[in-house]
């Protein structure tokens, strides 16, 4: 292989060598490894200085903490004075973004105009509509009255219509 292969390869191989050190290698990935520390000096090289920095770091004694530490942290956190004043009273951005979608939603839904597929809504007329009809109701009788009676084409004209009418006749002219 090529230097600047292998050198890739190597780069690939570093994240299977830690999980073939750490024991959670499947065993196709750890027969792979092995091959390759084999056959490639470099990264045996890199396998024991993980060996290695793992055995002093198993060395080290562990500390735990003292029984009083989280309530230490937690009166420190309390005094320290609070950064986001303005933000404070909302949990998180998640929930600021879904109400602030919520209202545009609302708002948006409310200023579309409302369709209805009611038969009853779409030929109701107004109660002032139907209030109006029954108060001109003598005038609508009368109409249909005087419309219909025969006897008035039948009069004879009036000399007052003659004369008006010769006078409308002498401004046309």
């Amino acid at each position: 292989m090529s230097t600047e292969r292998t050198a890739k390869y190597c780069a690939g191989m570093e994240n299977k060598l830690v999980e073939y050190l750490d024991g959670r290698a499947k065993p196709a990935e750890r027969r792979a490894v092995e091959d390759h520390l084999a056959g490639c000096s470099g990264c045996r090289n890199r396998a024991e200085e993980f060996r290695a920095l793992w055995r002093a770091l198993d060395d080290l004694p562990v500390i735990s903490p003292s029984p009083a530490f989280d309530a230490s942290l937690r009166a420190r956190i309390a005094a320290e004075p609070a950064r986001r004043r303005f933000w404070n009273w909302i949990p998180s951005p998640r929930l600021a973004f879904a109400i602030t979608a919520l209202v545009a939603m609302s708002v948006w839904m409310a200023s579309m105009p409302r369709v209805t597929n009611d038969v009853t809504a779409m030929t109701h007329v107004p109660a002032e509509a139907d209030f109006s009809m029954i108060r001109d109701l003598p005038v609508l009788e009368n109409y249909d009255v005087l419309s219909k009676f025969d006897a008035l084409s039948e009069l004879p004209a009036s000399p007052n219509d003659t004369a008006a009418g010769e006078v409308m006749r002498e401004t046309k002219d």
